[in-house]
Parts: structure tokens; C-alpha cells; sequence
């Protein structure tokens, strides 16, 4: 049986934890982060442990997992749902209440401008009506002065 490589710790110049796996010869073979070393140690099973998962195999905790993945993937499901419909509701409501302020401000400027309009125009009829009426008095007014 080969000899089993040892990795020795070392940290870098930016204070990060370090593996240094030696060849026999105990120079250097490679480096790795501790972190990600470490990670990938957790994600290996090793022979023991294969072979004891092996020999216990416990059904009733996977089925326990899965149970429990489904239910929080069911839950996770409803609640975005919720909230997708929650948020189109707020949307809506908030789409309506902005067309009914625009649509009551545009009426309101129209009713305005027609107001104006019609406040101009009888200005001038009365302007109009008042300039006849004066012209004609002073007609009159001169034919008197003539005759007499």
C-alpha cells in the first residue's frame, strides 16, 4: 500500500488559510485554499463510510426528506403565488387610480377651457351690443341737433 500524501497548513500573504500537499520526495505537489479543499473532503464519502452507509441503510429518513422537500417546495410554491397575485392586485389598483386622476384632470382643463371660451365670447356680444347702442344714440342725437 502506497504511502497516504499528508497535507501540511500554510497561509498566504492575504492571510488565507492554505493546503500544501507534498509528493514522497516532501517537495511541493500542489496548493489549495483550506476552503475549498475542506468542501470537497465534506462532498466525498470515503470507503468506510460507503461501506457502513451500506450495511445501515436507513429508508425511513429519506423518505422523512423527501417528505419534507416536497412540503417546502409546495410551500415555497404558494407563497410566490401569494405574492405574484398580491403584487398584480397592488398594480392594478394602482393603474387604475392613476388613469381616473388623468382622465379628472383632463376634464377638468376642458371644462376650463370651455369656460373661458364661453365667458369671451359673451364679453364680446355685450362689448358689441354696447357700441351699437352708443352709435346709435349719437345718430340720433345729431339728427336732432340738425333739425332743430
Amino acid at each position: 500500500m502506497a504511502k497516504k500524501s499528508r497535507r501540511t497548513t500554510l497561509y498566504s500573504s492575504k492571510g488565507k488559510k492554505l493546503y500544501a500537499v507534498r509528493d514522497k520526495g516532501g517537495r511541493f505537489k500542489d496548493i489549495q485554499q483550506y476552503s475549498r479543499a475542506h468542501a470537497m473532503d465534506m462532498r466525498r464519502t470515503s470507503k468506510d463510510e460507503a461501506a457502513e452507509g451500506a450495511r445501515k441503510k436507513p429508508a425511513r429518513k429519506s423518505a422523512r426528506k423527501t417528505a419534507k422537500k416536497t412540503a417546502r417546495k409546495s410551500t415555497r410554491k404558494t407563497a410566490r403565488k401569494t405574492v405574484k397575485k398580491a403584487t398584480r392586485k397592488s398594480a392594478k389598483k394602482s393603474a387604475r387610480k392613476t388613469t381616473r386622476k388623468a382622465a379628472k384632470k383632463s376634464a377638468r382643463k376642458t371644462t376650463r377651457k370651455v369656460a373661458r371660451k364661453s365667458t369671451r365670447k359673451t364679453a364680446k356680444k355685450t362689448a358689441r351690443k354696447t357700441a351699437r347702442k352708443s352709435t346709435r344714440k349719437s345718430g340720433a342725437r345729431r339728427r336732432t341737433a340738425k333739425k332743430a
